[in-house]
């Protein structure tokens, strides 16, 4: 069950990264007065009445003074590490949480409350965005890249949980605290897939099988967890993940039982460069090969003992 478990999440995380619709449309939309569009402003986001009370952490970064008069057709300039945003998908992502939030349904739970994070400030700052997918699902977790200085909700968050959703899987989008470090973050990575199985059956979600996705600096925390769990990182111990999804990452440290792992970077890539990247996955499987299949793109894999089977896409 796990390693088929593995193969859809490989199957859906392909069609998730290159863009591709990964399901059927999910429930009624709200009036169009209501919904965010690309003309729309930041200051129409952070006054928008569905997204009350959490709406200034969909944006990438904490304590900044935002210029409430800018596009939303603008956010690119928002993620500077960032791009190929396309901001009418990161709408229709955006617009679909605040659906299911106007419908009734709790979209965000702060992952501290009242407790203390295992180390770091601003804890207030972090929490989780929940998409439902078909009750008793399993889940997605997903941690968005921005250096550890932004995190990249509207560009590699929302947009992966609307399609992760889609496929029937529930999905949730993780909101770190930026701006403290690689270790802080995945600290909070540890503490909220820790509290999802913990609540899991409150939740309507399934605690086995689940995923773990990031992007660039959310590839590395989510790598680090499946090589070493949650524990390592000061939160509650958790069953491993069924698949580790990760995207754009020189990532390489491994541990004594990996799950198995898809990852993808863009040939055209500046900072997570294809040949860095192969690199990587060769250090941490021990091996790596590469075919050009029809049409030009690039695939590689790598695959090793001290590793489960490592499947790497260039785009």
């Amino acid at each position: 069950m796990r390693r088929t478990t593995s193969l859809l999440t490989a199957a859906l995380a392909a069609a998730v990264l290159v863009g591709a619709d990964a399901g059927t449309d999910a429930g009624a939309a709200a009036p169009a007065a209501e919904r965010l569009a690309p003309g729309d402003t930041l200051g129409d986001l952070l006054d928008h009445e569905a997204l009350r009370g959490f709406a200034p952490l969909v944006l990438p970064w904490d304590g900044r003074d935002y210029d409430r008069a800018m596009p939303l057709g603008r956010m690119a300039a928002l993620m500077p590490y960032h791009s190929e945003i396309r901001p009418d998908r990161s709408l229709a992502a955006l617009n679909e949480l605040a659906d299911e939030a106007r419908a009734g349904r709790q979209v965000f739970f702060p992952l501290y409350g009242d407790r203390a994070p295992a180390s770091g400030s601003s804890p207030e700052t972090a929490g989780l965005f929940f998409l439902r997918g078909r009750p008793g699902a399993p889940f997605a977790l997903i941690a968005p890249g921005g250096g550890f200085h932004y995190v990249g909700s509207l560009h590699e968050g929302f947009p992966y949980a609307q399609a992760i959703r889609r496929a029937g899987l529930n999905s949730f989008v993780l909101r770190y605290r930026p701006g403290q470090g690689g270790r802080v973050a995945t600290e909070d990575m540890a503490a909220a897939l820790s509290w999802i199985v913990r609540n899991a059956e409150a939740l309507d979600v399934s605690p086995e099988n689940y995923a773990l996705w990031g992007s660039s600096a959310g590839a590395r925390m989510a790598a680090a967890i499946g090589s070493h769990g949650t524990a390592a990182f000061g939160a509650g111990e958790t069953p491993p993940p069924a698949a580790v999804v990760m995207a754009y990452t020189g990532h390489s440290d491994v541990g004594r039982r990996e799950p198995d792992t898809f990852a993808v970077v863009g040939e055209r890539d500046g900072i997570a460069s294809p040949s860095a990247f192969i690199r990587a996955l060769g250090t941490a499987s021990g091996r790596a090969r590469e075919r050009r299949p029809k049409g030009g793109s690039t695939r590689r894999s790598a695959s090793g003992a001290r590793r489960g089977p490592i499947k790497s896409l260039c785009l």
